[in-house]
C-alpha cells in the first residue's frame, strides 16, 4: 500500500459512513469495553487483605492474583491483536467480551485462590481480545476529521479509567463485599456487548501471507519473561535466580522475535523496520514513560494518603479523582490543541506541564500540610498526562497501515503495559529505598524491635509504633518524614525522566503524519473486504 495512514471509514467497513448519532455509540461501545478491561487492573488492590484472610492465601499469592491478569494481558496483546485484523473486528469484539465477561463471574463466585488464579488468567485472555480492537474500530471506522477526537476520548478512558475503576471498586467493597468487585466489569460488558452487537460495522482485513504463528509464540514468552521480571524483582529481589532466568528468556526471546520479524519481513506479525519512522519510535516512547511515570505516582501516593495522612482506601481513591479528571478532559483537549499549533508542540507541552507537576510535589509536599500541598501538583500533571498520550497513540497508529491496525493497537497497549510495570518497580523502588536510608538517622530511643519493623515501611512503622509507649509519637514522626524524603527522591527522579522526554521530543520529533491520499484502487479494494 502506499499510505500508513488508515482509509476512510466507509472504505474500512465496507459500506457507508456510519452518521453521527451511530459513531457515538460506537465510540460509547469500544469505551466501555475499554474500562472494564481497565477497571479490572487496579480494582483488586483495594480487596488484598480481604482476599488473603477468605482464601487463608498468602501476600504472594494474593499479588499473583492481582499480577497475573495483567501478565495474561500484555502477554497475548500483540498475537489476538493480530487475529482480530484477520478474522473480523467486529466478531472478535464479541468474543473477547465473552470470555471476560464470563471469567469475572467466575472470579466473582470463586471458592479458592486456585479457582480466582485460574479466573484471572482466563479474563486476561478476554482482556488481550478486547484491548487493541478497541482501538482498531476507531481507526477503520471513523472518519479522518474525526478521528482524532475519538481517540482523544479512547486515550482519556485508558489513562483515567484505572482511577476511576479503583474508586468504583473501593466503593462497593465498603459498602457491600469485597466479590462485589467483579459486579462492575460485568456491567459494563453487558453494555458494551448491547451496544457492538446494535452498532459497530465488522471490519477485517485479507492477507496473502499465513499467520506469523513463530512470531507469536516468540513474542509471547519475550513479554512474559520481562513483565516477570518487573513484577517479581521487587519482591524476589533483582539478583534472585528467578528473576535472572526470567530476564534472560525474556532479553533472548526479544531478540529472538527481532530476527525472525526482520526475515518475514512484509509477513511478520510485526514489521519491526518501521521503527525507523519517528512516528513510531517517538510514539512509543513517549507512551512507554508518560504511563511509567503515571503508575508509578500512583503507587507512591497511595502509601502518603493512608500511612501519612491516615486515610482510609475509598478515601484515598477519592483524592486521585482530580487528577483523573483532568487526564481525561485534557485527552479530550489534545486533538484540537495539535490542529492549531502541532502535534509536537502539544506533546512536548503535555510532557512539560507533567514534568512541572512532578516537581511542585516534590517542592511542597508537606505531611502537616496534607492533600493542599500536592494538589496543584497533581492538576498540573494531570493534564500534561492527558496532553501527550492522544497525540501519541495517533502517531502509533497512523505509523502502521490499514491492514495492521490491531497489531497498531496491540502495540499501543503493550507499550502502556510495559510502562506500568516499568514505572512500578523503579519509582516504588527509589520510595523504598530513600525511606529505608532516611529513617536509619531518625530511630535513636527507639526500641530494637520497633525500630527494625519501622525499617520494613511506613505501614510497618505506624503499626509498631502501638507498642512502642511514649516512644510512639517519635516513631510515627520519623517514619512520615522519612517516607517524604523517599517520596522527593522518586518524585525528582520522575522529573528527570520527564525532561529527558521533553528534550528527546522538542529537538528531534516530527508532527504526526498528515493524511495520505488514498487511490481508487485502492479504495476500492478496501470496499471489496
Amino acid at each position: 500500500m502506499s499510505t500508513n495512514q488508515p482509509v476512510q471509514a466507509a472504505k474500512a467497513s465496507g459500506g457507508d459512513v456510519p452518521d453521527a448519532r451511530r459513531l457515538r455509540t460506537i465510540l460509547i461501545a469500544v469505551s466501555v469495553a475499554l474500562m472494564a478491561v481497565i477497571a479490572s487492573v487496579s480494582g483488586l488492590n483495594v480487596a488484598q487483605t480481604r482476599m488473603a484472610v477468605e482464601f487463608g492465601a498468602s501476600q504472594n499469592t494474593v499479588l499473583w492474583i492481582i499480577n497475573i491478569y495483567t501478565l495474561a494481558l500484555a502477554a497475548l496483546l500483540l498475537p489476538l491483536g493480530a487475529v482480530g485484523d484477520r478474522l473480523g473486528r467486529k466478531p472478535t469484539l464479541v468474543t473477547g467480551l465473552g470470555v471476560f465477561g464470563a471469567a469475572s463471574v467466575v472470579a466473582g463466585l470463586a471458592p479458592s485462590a486456585e479457582v480466582m488464579l485460574a479466573a484471572r488468567v482466563a479474563s486476561g485472555i478476554g482482556a488481550a481480545i478486547i484491548m487493541p480492537v478497541t482501538l482498531a474500530v476507531i481507526t477503520s471506522t471513523f472518519p479522518e476529521e474525526q478521528r482524532g477526537k475519538a481517540i482523544g476520548v479512547w486515550t482519556g478512558v485508558a489513562g483515567g479509567g484505572g482511577i476511576l475503576g479503583m474508586f468504583l471498586s473501593a466503593l462497593l467493597v465498603d459498602i457491600a463485599n469485597w466479590r462485589w468487585l467483579f459486579l462492575l466489569p460485568v456491567v459494563l460488558v453487558l453494555v458494551a456487548l448491547t451496544t457492538t452487537l446494535k452498532s459497530v460495522p465488522n471490519s477485517r482485513e485479507t492477507s496473502t501471507h499465513p499467520f506469523d504463528t513463530v512470531g507469536a509464540l516468540v513474542s509471547t514468552i519475550a513479554v512474559i519473561g520481562v513483565i516477570f521480571v518487573l513484577q517479581e524483582g521487587p519482591e524476589r529481589g533483582w539478583t534472585a535466580p528467578a528473576t535472572l532466568i526470567s530476564l534472560a528468556i525474556g532479553l533472548a526471546a526479544s531478540a529472538g522475535f527481532v530476527a525472525w520479524e526482520l526475515h518475514r519481513r512484509d509477513a511478520s506479525l510485526l514489521d519491526v523496520r518501521l521503527f525507523r519512522e519517528r512516528g513510531l519510535a517517538d510514539g512509543s516512547i513517549t507512551l512507554l514513560v508518560v504511563f511509567g511515570v503515571q503508575a508509578g505516582i500512583a503507587v507512591v501516593l497511595f502509601p502518603f494518603f493512608q500511612a501519612v495522612l491516615g486515610w482510609s482506601g475509598l478515601l484515598s481513591t477519592v483524592a486521585l479523582m482530580p487528577m483523573a479528571v483532568m487526564m481525561m478532559a485534557a485527552s479530550g483537549l489534545a486533538p484540537k490543541l495539535a490542529a492549531h499549533i502541532g502535534s509536537r508542540p502539544t506533546m512536548a507541552v503535555g510532557i512539560a506541564l507533567a514534568a512541572i507537576g512532578l516537581a511542585a510535589m516534590a517542592l511542597f509536599v508537606s505531611a502537616d500540610g496534607g492533600y493542599l500541598t500536592i494538589l496543584s501538583g497533581m492538576l498540573a500533571m494531570g493534564i500534561g498526562m492527558g496532553l501527550s498520550m492522544t497525540p501519541s497513540t495517533e502517531a502509533i497508529t497512523g505509523s502502521l497501515p490499514r491492514e495492521k491496525q490491531g497489531v497498531a493497537s496491540a502495540l499501543n497497549d503493550v507499550t502502556r503495559e510495559f510502562g506500568t510495570a516499568l514505572g512500578v518497580a523503579l519509582l516504588g523502588a527509589l520510595l523504598s529505598a530513600g525511606y529505608r536510608n532516611a529513617i536509619d538517622n531518625r530511630l535513636h530511643g527507639i526500641p530494637q524491635g520497633a525500630a527494625d519493623t519501622a525499617r520494613e515501611g511506613i505501614a510497618n512503622a505506624v503499626e509498631a509504633a502501638g507498642n512502642t509507649g511514649p516512644h510512639a509519637q517519635d516513631l510515627v514522626h520519623a517514619a512520615q518524614q522519612s517516607f517524604i524524603d523517599g517520596w522527593q527522591q522518586a518524585m525528582w527522579a520522575g522529573v528527570a525522566v520527564m525532561g529527558a522526554l521533553f528534550l528527546y521530543i522538542a529537538l528531534r520529533s516530527p508532527k504526526c503524519p498528515a493524511p495520505a491520499v488514498v487511490d481508487e484502487t485502492e479504495a476500492a479494494e478496501a470496499v471489496a473486504t
